[in-house]
């Protein structure tokens, strides 16, 4: 089934849920500070697949949960993405995302990593609506070690030098963490088994890190009307992602010099012999073989699920993970 297929299935399932969840979401953006509003919104409407709450909605739906704090939870979990694509902008210096000119580009710098900020902690006044002493640990836990992951993603960013189990961890902390806490939550919200909750935190936990290795492919592959953002931008901004660290490692010496050189100095200068070099030593084939088995691994963990509408659309949104081109 075509990625756009998959995606459309799954939404068709939670499209109640997630209206409600966009109600939610609107009615916690308020605030006095005019500001605010206008960053926040900007950047909430301006598109995006929403996977990280469909995750909670999905996971809930496939514990049989019935009530409405997956709605506030969802609205969470985006909250706390969207705090942490505006400040990720901000430290890239990013211009485009999803098609649109990035909130920093608009607004300027200071606004951004302030609304940001103010996105976090709206975050967690309403995780208090829950009641939920766990529910406040997974979330808190997740916030901390994605901010763990952006500053490795910081540390490593000209360090041609990295290893791929090091660049592993950086996704695993920044993008793949709040997937696993999506996953979690809904479990928990359905009153799963410690093991049950384990093995769809698990899934979370390999669906992101698949999820943004195919980004990875995609920087180098993608069309930029349909990934919304500039081809090349990872080598621009001197990071060392999956299919340079590969030509590094298995490229001939002319090769690896050149990738060494572009994520040293950063810049496109050599975006077209880093291209060059990344397909002739097969590096996003290699990624996406990375990408595949971290989905293996997800749909594994979905084995004690009783089987439902919902578990399917858990492996719908695993396929889509990978046959997506955008």
């Amino acid at each position: 089934m075509p990625a756009t297929s998959l995606l459309t299935a799954l939404n068709a399932l939670i499209e109640p849920d997630m209206r409600a969840v966009d109600k939610v979401v609107r009615a916690r953006l308020h605030s006095d500070v005019v500001l605010v509003r206008q960053v926040a919104e900007y950047i909430i409407s301006s598109g995006g697949k929403r996977l990280r709450p469909a995750l909670v909605l999905l996971t809930a739906g496939a514990m049989g949960y019935r009530g409405i704090h997956h709605h506030e939870l969802a609205a969470v979990i985006e909250f706390i993405h969207t705090a942490t694509l505006l400040h990720d902008d901000v430290v890239d210096e990013s211009e485009l995302r999803r098609g649109n000119k990035t909130a920093n580009a608009l607004f300027g710098n200071a606004a951004s990593v302030l609304v940001g900020d103010f996105l976090y902690s709206r975050a967690f006044q309403m995780m208090l609506t829950v009641d939920d002493m766990r529910v406040m640990r997974i979330l808190a836990d997740a916030t901390n070690v994605i901010a763990e992951g952006e500053v490795l993603q910081l540390m490593n960013c000209h360090n041609a030098d990295i290893e791929v189990e090091q660049y592993l961890q950086v996704i695993r902390f920044k993008t793949a963490k709040l997937f696993e806490a999506a996953a979690r939550l809904g479990a928990l919200l359905g009153g799963a088994s410690q093991q049950v909750e384990d093995d769809l935190a698990r899934y979370g936990m390999h669906l992101g890190t698949a999820f943004q290795l195919i980004d990875d492919v995609l920087d180098y592959s993608g069309e930029e009307t349909a990934t919304g953002k500039h081809l090349g931008d990872d080598l621009a901004e001197g990071k060392p992602t999956l299919p340079l660290i590969h030509v590094m490692q298995h490229g001939n010496a002319q090769q690896a010099g050149c990738v060494r050189h572009a994520i040293e100095e950063g810049g496109r200068d050599d975006f077209l012999a880093v291209l060059a070099a990344i397909h002739s030593t097969d590096a996003l084939a290699v990624t996406r073989r990375q990408a595949e088995a971290e989905i293996d691994m997800a749909i594994a963990a979905l084995r004690t699920l009783s089987a439902s509408t919902y578990q399917e659309s858990l492996l719908q949104l695993a396929r889509f993970a990978i046959a997506r081109d955008h």
